[in-house]
């Protein structure tokens, strides 16, 4: 079972018929020497909520045997961001599926600001959100005992020929990266038995010209519901963020944002202590 947003949909690995693959049905086809039943309910421009209210009691329902949980960069491009939230919602959906006996995997991204090559004053508050969010990700895999992959940084971020055009989803090459990663990580606690994922692409490349035509129409309208949400309050973090470098104060924004993660975690602990009481 795959739960998330748009990299687990599966958005960059076109298979045919507007329809989309991606790595997490990679994966699915090796994880025993068997057909695996598989369920995605990724799906495009979904936050922690989506998944924690709409996607997470449908999957509890068929008490699958493992459930991928890889969200959370959405969160991260709305003006409503609040850590302690995703922290809170995030807690919920990994207890739910642990409650189970579900193996449950996890991942870490890399920030969208590093992504779309954003200029400094920009990326730096997305780049502090999505690190905030990768933390509460460590601490909570480790805390249900997840096994965690860290995608949030590597050489595979850099290697443009693992992107598609959007530079926010992987192409097939990069979907297919991801799959072996997580199909190592399984194989080495024994939970998958069958082949690996191939690296090779099956399908040619896109030419430049169909890339740059995706990003003019779908893509361009992507960014720009996001941009339409996010970019006021973006304008106002870069600002904020260009007075504390002359100041000599930067360091401070990163500080608030740490404490802010370890407030978000501390609330859950708390809240953990009482329910036991």
């Amino acid at each position: 079972m795959a739960l998330g947003d748009s990299l687990t949909e599966g958005v960059g690995d076109p298979v045919g018929n507007g329809a989309w693959r991606g790595w997490a049905a990679l994966l699915a086809a090796g994880l025993s020497e068997e057909a695996a039943a598989f369920t995605n309910l990724a799906v495009s421009g979904a936050q922690t909520r989506d998944v924690l209210e709409r996607q997470l009691p449908s999957a509890l329902e068929l008490r699958p045997d493992l459930v991928s949980v890889v969200v959370g960069v959405n969160d991260t491009l709305r003006c409503t961001f609040d850590i302690r939230a995703v922290a809170a919602r995030l807690d919920q959906v990994y207890a739910a599926c642990t409650e189970q006996g579900t193996v449950l995997l996890t991942a870490c991204l890399p920030d969208p600001g590093r992504m779309l090559g954003l200029p400094g004053a920009l990326a730096s508050p997305l780049a502090r959100r999505q690190r905030a969010v990768n933390t509460v990700v460590h601490a909570l895999s480790e805390r249900y005992g997840a096994l965690h992959l860290h995608a949030g940084e590597g050489d595979w971020i850099t290697d443009r020929a693992l992107w598609s055009a959007d530079r926010l989803h992987p192409g097939e090459r990069g979907h297919r990266q991801l799959a072996l990663r997580f199909h190592a990580l399984l194989a080495e606690h024994g939970l998958a038995t069958g082949p690996a994922p191939s690296a090779e692409p099956e399908f040619p490349a896109p030419a430049k010209a169909a890339s740059l035509w995706w990003l003019a129409t779908a893509g361009t309208g992507w960014v720009a519901r996001r941009c339409t949400d996010l970019l006021p309050q973006l304008l106002t973090l870069a600002a904020d963020e260009l007075r504390h470098r002359a100041r000599g104060t930067s360091a401070g924004l990163d500080l608030r944002a740490s404490a802010a993660v370890s407030a978000a975690l501390g609330a859950l602990s708390v809240a953990e202590r009482a329910d036991a009481v």
